[in-house]
């Protein structure tokens, strides 16, 4: 599987920013697919994710009621909806995935397998 994600960029603070990831190879309906941010001199650290048996969606307590998540099986696109951003959400976005993670893994950064290259998410107070 292959990942790209895009959208990221300079955005003031309550503003809102779209990411998307694209996906090309695996069986794209049935993987589950996250989101991931890292800061500088932080860990990777879950954001979001949509789990593949259900296409139920899951949430940071940092972005609940702010952030959404959704897949389009037919472009095989994911995509995340960051709205009323603030300065802390400033961090790289990574989408990733993996068709074979257990549930208990699902916020785990090393149980994925494929990672887009990043896209900087920059909020200005």
């Amino acid at each position: 599987v292959q990942l790209q994600a895009s959208g990221g960029g300079l955005v003031q603070a309550g503003g809102s920013l779209r990411l998307s990831c694209s996906a090309s190879g695996g069986t794209f309906r049935s993987t589950t697919m996250a989101w991931f941010r890292q800061a500088p001199g932080k860990e990777r650290e879950f954001v979001a994710g949509l789990w593949r048996d259900t296409g139920r969606s899951y949430f940071a307590d940092s972005v609940k009621g702010r952030f959404a998540t959704s897949k389009d099986n037919t472009k095989n696109m994911m995509y995340l909806q960051m709205n009323n951003l603030k300065p802390e959400d400033t961090a790289v976005y990574y989408c990733a995935a993996n068709p074979r993670i257990i549930f208990s893994d699902f916020e785990n950064p090393q149980r994925y397998d494929y990672w887009g290259q990043g896209t900087l998410v920059t909020v200005s107070s």
